[in-house]
């Protein structure tokens, strides 16, 4: 699929109480080469308790168990990720390119890599753009000169860039009804959301979240607190890095 007969379109995710923000989205959209629709985005410290629980399972729904509290930052992200999907759908797009407002964009390496995951994405249903090169070894599965499309085990954390197939954004609506994980740490059990995320290396994406004001998801924690949350990181990361070595995706 090639970008002159694609039927895609940009989704970018604003919080409108980040106004530092705006000037990186006004800066997006000049810089895509497709048109652009500005998603509002869900703001978790206004979601109410009946919100909280149409959507989140206080239960868990899938193993591992995630190991931390979802706050209300992440809830909202999710439900914003959710709102860019359903865009994708209703519009009936083959695919939707979905940013979050604090990236910036290369224009040059990034319409080269935009291209190449366009002619891809029909095959490989969900591409991420990761913020920064990629060091990692990672299996190639397409080269195009310097761009490599990856198969990155576990997926890369982070939900700043992707190009997302309708038949992606379909699958990704039906396995998220109820969540119970950030958005990203669920992409990465690509076995129960069957999706797999693919990358594209270089990405011509850049993180500015600092510039832009700062993380809209964090909550501050004590240091012992900090200590405590690393080893559970590090133990649930472990867990999925295992996992995605050894899961397949289900055939139906």
């Amino acid at each position: 699929m090639n970008l002159e007969d694609s039927n895609t379109k940009c989704f970018i995710i604003h919080l409108k109480r980040a106004h530092k923000r705006k000037s990186f989205v006004d800066d997006i959209i000049k810089n895509v080469p497709i048109d652009s629709e500005i998603i509002n985005a869900v703001d978790g410290k206004i979601l109410s308790k009946k919100d909280t629980d149409n959507i989140l399972s206080y239960n868990k729904i899938y193993n591992p168990k995630y190991p931390f509290k979802i706050n209300s930052g992440e809830i909202g992200c999710f439900l914003s990720h959710r709102k860019a999907w359903k865009k994708i759908v209703e519009q009936k797009l083959d695919a939707g390119l979905i940013l979050e407002d604090d990236i910036r964009i290369s224009p040059l390496t990034f319409n080269k890599a935009f291209n190449f995951s366009l002619k891809n994405i029909q095959k490989y249903k969900f591409i991420q753009f990761q913020i920064r090169k990629i060091k990692k070894k990672c299996k190639i599965i397409q080269l195009d000169n310097e761009l490599e499309l990856l198969q990155p085990l576990p997926t890369f954390l982070r939900t700043s860039a992707q190009l997302v197939s309708y038949e992606a954004a379909v699958e990704l609506l039906n396995k998220t009804t109820k969540i119970d994980r950030p958005v990203d740490t669920t992409l990465q059990i690509f076995w129960k959301t069957n999706i797999i995320c693919y990358c594209i290396n270089p990405s011509g994406i850049s993180d500015h979240t600092f510039e832009a004001g700062g993380s809209t998801l964090s909550n501050k924690t004590s240091s012992r607190l900090k200590i405590s949350k690393n080893i559970k990181r590090l133990i649930y990361r472990t867990i999925i890095f295992y996992l995605s070595k050894y899961k397949k995706i289900k055939e139906t």
